[in-house]
């Protein structure tokens, strides 16, 4: 495949290597350089393109990448307010889309276990439940968008909590989620429940980033061929 890589930081560079390993060609990339000078000419040359920017940058790729015809794998967080608005656009469009809030395949299993821990817990009303979420100290938003997808399982899955918040509480209801950003971690997530006697957590540490970069490539190769919005379910669902 030609791929365009929009958004070329750390993680960007970990993905081109794992592309080109991959018998792919990284045919275009975007950076600060030219994130406001690309054009839709430059994306129509590619095959899918793979977005790991900024929030305040993403919406305008998928949409320009809609324009252009070009399937995108969507990675960056920070912009789930908008996630219905470009749900529609790219379903009115007959566009393609992918997005997680994490592309590792290791990370979809620890959903997988969260949401059925989540589930087991209801019978056990005395375990309070809590998550923490450590990144490096260069990640804009907060909590990560892996830490709002947990949050959001456990909410739907387990009837103690109706809600998150994104510091301590004492309220029964809310889910506590706390977020730490120290020095160069690529990701730590916990989720404890704890009572009186005993404490039970589940956690999923990355040790780099190369499971994220590799799921990402591995969605753009699933969905280069595919019309429509798509998740990890989807993909995990459907490899052989």
């Amino acid at each position: 495949m030609n791929i365009a890589l929009i958004g070329y930081g750390k993680m960007g560079k970990e993905i081109e290597q794992i592309a080109i390993s991959r018998g792919h060609a990284i045919v275009m990339k975007v950076d600060i350089s030219n994130a406001g000078s690309y054009s839709i000419d430059e994306l129509k040359k590619v095959d899918v393109a793979i977005e790991f920017s900024t929030p305040d940058a993403v919406i305008k790729n998928i949409y320009n990448c809609f324009d252009a015809n070009v399937p995108i794998v969507v990675g960056t967080t920070g912009w789930l307010n908008q996630l219905n608005d470009v749900k529609k656009n790219c379903i009115d469009k007959k566009q393609t889309l992918i997005y997680s809030s994490n592309f590792s395949i290791g990370v979809n299993l620890f959903f997988k276990l969260n949401e059925y821990l989540a589930k087991l817990m209801n019978t056990h009303p005395d375990y309070h439940i809590s998550m923490e979420e450590i990144h490096h100290i260069h990640k804009l938003d907060s909590p990560s968008g892996t830490a709002i997808s947990l949050a959001n399982q456990i909410i739907e899955n387990n009837i103690q909590k109706l809600k998150w918040i994104n510091s301590l509480s004492e309220n029964k209801n809310e889910l506590e989620i706390i977020s730490k950003r120290i020095d160069e971690v690529p990701g730590t997530h916990s989720v404890t429940y704890s009572s009186a006697v005993d404490e039970i957590s589940i956690t999923h540490n990355a040790h780099n980033r190369k499971g994220f970069a590799l799921g990402a490539v591995i969605a753009a190769e699933w969905v280069k061929d595919k019309k429509g919005v798509f998740g990890m379910n989807d993909l995990l669902n459907n490899l052989h």
